[in-house]
């Protein structure tokens, strides 16, 4: 397992700054519930950018750290490099707790949005945004989603502007041996 290229990290968000911002057109999910929220999503599909280009089976992993943030662990699997790929970073809230508009850090004080603008009433899929509308993901409690589903998420996010003919549909099917988990060690 190696970390993401501290490289590309750096870059991406030095180049984000703090750009915590809500494109245009876009709007958190309100009444937002943290607690419902937390724990493992697979990544369904994605608008491609170079810190995840190639990846499959990505995941992500959210839970409570004791000072009120969310602990954020992503990882992936390069088959260019037959390796895990994980990054750890941590998310907090930009206003209000009930708003699903949070911040997210993978390096120090750089933050970038992560703001959840479709979520299923059960918390069992969810569509996320970054600060402009060339970063999004749909994400799903198991390794699969409905097909149903997945065209509401589509058309609302076409019709929200994103470019949901670009997205990429990676795989999660069975996974090679020893991926890190949320809570194994640097």
């Amino acid at each position: 397992m190696k970390q993401f290229s501290l490289g590309v990290l750096l870059f991406s968000f030095l180049w984000l700054g703090a750009c915590t911002r809500v494109p245009e057109g876009v709007e958190p999910v309100q009444n937002f519930q943290l607690q419902r929220y937390l724990g493992h999503w697979y990544e369904i599909a994605r608008l491609d950018h170079s810190f995840e280009r190639g990846l499959t089976l990505v995941t992500a992993d959210y839970s409570l750290n004791p000072d009120g943030s969310v602990a954020v662990v992503n990882t992936g699997y390069s088959q260019a490099r037959d390796d895990w790929q994980l990054a750890r970073g941590k998310a907090e809230f930009v206003g209000a707790k009930d708003v699903g508009h949070l911040k997210v850090s993978f390096l120090g004080p750089f933050y970038s949005s992560y703001i959840v603008i479709a979520l299923a009433g059960d918390y069992q899929y969810a569509m996320v945004s970054g600060y402009n509308k060339s970063y999004l993901w749909i994400l799903s409690r198991t390794p699969t989603m409905p097909k149903d589903v997945l065209e509401r998420f589509l058309q609302k996010a076409k019709a929200m502007g994103y470019p949901v003919d670009q997205l990429i549909f990676p795989k999660q099917e069975a996974q090679p041996g020893n991926k890190p988990s949320a809570q194994s060690s640097r």
